[in-house]
Formats: C-alpha cells, structure tokens, sequence
C-alpha cells in the first residue's frame, strides 16, 4: 500500500469510467511488507507489527504509530516519491469505494492517502500536524448519471451538483491544499476554522493526479459493513488480489496518537474557546467516513448542495 509524503498536489481529476467497466484483477504470490508503525494504545505497543493482513483485528481505540520521530525528518516525511508525472500518473493508487444504495443511487468515492498532515500557521506558530491523512472526494450517480460531487476538507467539506463542478476534458476537478490536503472545487484561498483570514489553505493550477491511471476499487456493503474487491488498474491492479479488502475494516488510526506536551515538541495554545496543539492525533480510515451516507455530505445535517462555484 502506497501513500503519499508529499506537501501538495494541485489538481486532480476524479475518473467517471472506473465503475463502469468491468476490470482485470491479476494474482500475485508475493507477500505484503509490513507497514514501518507500531499499533499502540495509550503510548504503549499491543502487537509486534501490522501487515494488510491483521489490521483489521486490532481494536478502534488502535493508534498505528510511526516508528521514527516526525521532528528527524525521516525520508517518508519529505519524500516526492507519489508526485504525478507529466501524463498524471502517480505511483500512489487511490482507493475507490463503491457503494450501491436505495433508489438508483451508486456513490464512487476515492480515498486519498497521505504520509503526513501540516495544519497549517496562525500568527506563524504551527498547529494540528500529525501523521497520516485520509482525504476523501465523492461522486453521486442516481440511474448512471453523475448528479453531485463531495468534497471532503478537515473536519467537514462541502457538495455540489456535478452540473456545477468545474471540469478538465469533462471531468470533474478538484483543488488540494497545501500541506493539509483538504479539497476544494476552486483554487484560490480558503480559510477555515478560526474567524477573519487566520488560519487558511492554498491552492492552484498546478501538477494533475489522474487517478484513473493507478487505482484499486472495492464494493462496500453497508448493510453487513464488509467490502469485497472490485478490481483496479496499475499498480492498485497488480496488488489489490494479494492485499485483500480486509484491511478497509480496520476502526482505528492511521497515525500516532496526540504527543503529551514537550514530547517531540509538542506544545499546546488557547485560541478563543479552542485548544489548538501542535501535534493532534492521526486520522480513522475510510469506513469511518460515513459511506451508508443518504445525504451527499458526510456530515448529512445541514448537508447543501450548491449549485454554483
């Protein structure tokens, strides 16, 4: 399994043929290498290793620590291994997840992993850093045709009609921040969270990740909570038969848990009614992103779907 380390990918395009056509899943006999974390609870190791095959025993309250410290540099921090070639290419699958559901409706949405999340300055002092991200972007068919567009970003995101979306060669396209990896439907500024232009992400026209060139898809049943391969292309063809889809089922974090103040340089700030840190725990994975989801929003409350930029 591959993720990204790199600061920021500008632009991709999200693939409306990948669930439509049927594809090859090719069989391969060698093993998995083990992921370079630890699975922890309370700072403390509950297991000797994690490979693809036993994430998904470990517990939900399961933090997959990294084995260095993120304040070295490791290679994994700083590396452009991912960075998408002329032609999009990544040699990062995304992970798309299908979901078929009442009415007519089939929800594609593709996963996105990173290495490591900057936050981002307020007052130039660095808050919410932390290992591992999942990002997530969604499109919406009901009967066959694209309908609306998710954008997942930090804690929420927010959904328009596909009509609306801006596109490259009739896909639809989507802006990712700087160094937090939010999305967004335009590039530009975008500040969040914090009142006024404190705390902002940016975007811009830059490199395009085509994920329909290198992905990995899976089916999820939300009524069992199980998900069975679909197939992929690439890289995320070749390995997905050997990786399984037992790995998607793991409830936990794909990261290390929030540092205690001093450790790592960890330090911690009142901003108005908030605690920010410098470092906050990692992510939960793909099946904690709502994927029974009625609404288009993760968050289906208040969920409203724009129909303009």
């Amino acid at each position: 399994m591959v993720g990204f380390a790199l600061e920021a990918f500008s632009a991709f395009l999200l693939s409306l043929a990948v669930v439509a056509s049927p594809v090859q899943v090719e069989r391969r006999a060698e093993a998995v290498p083990s992921f370079h974390v630890v699975p922890e609870v309370n700072f403390t190791s509950v297991a000797p290793s994690v490979t693809l095959q036993n994430i998904s025993s470990l517990g939900s309250n399961v933090f997959l620590t990294s084995k260095d410290d993120v304040t070295d540099q490791p290679d994994w921090l700083t590396s452009v291994v991912g960075k998408p070639d002329a032609n999009g290419l990544s040699s990062a699958p995304v992970t798309i997840v299908l979901v078929n559901k009442p009415n007519g409706i089939l929800d594609a949405f593709f996963f996105y992993f990173y290495s490591y999340d900057h936050g981002g300055k307020v007052l130039g002092i660095e808050f919410g850093d932390h290992v591992g991200d999942w990002e997530h972007t969604m499109i919406r068919f009901t009967n066959g045709a694209p309908t609306a567009f998710y954008l997942s970003a930090h804690s929420g995101g927010s959904a328009y009609t596909f009509d609306a979306s801006e596109k490259t060669n009739g896909r639809p396209t989507s802006y990712i921040g700087v160094g937090t990896h939010a999305n967004y439907a335009t590039s530009g500024q975008h500040c969040h969270d914090l009142p006024g232009d404190l705390l902002c992400d940016q975007t811009d026209a830059g490199p395009i990740w085509d994920p329909v060139l290198n992905y990995r898809a899976f089916w999820f049943d939300s009524s069992t909570n199980t998900f069975t391969i679909a197939g992929g292309a690439g890289v995320g063809a070749d390995e997905i038969d050997s990786e399984g889809a037992s790995w998607l089922s793991f409830q936990g974090m794909w990261g290390d848990e929030q540092y205690d103040f001093l450790e790592h340089g960890q330090y911690c700030l009142e901003l108005g009614s908030l605690e920010e840190c410098r470092f906050s725990s990692g992510p939960t994975g793909p099946i904690a992103k709502n994927l029974g989801r009625t609404a288009v929003c993760q968050t289906e409350s208040g969920c409203t779907v724009a129909t303009s930029l």
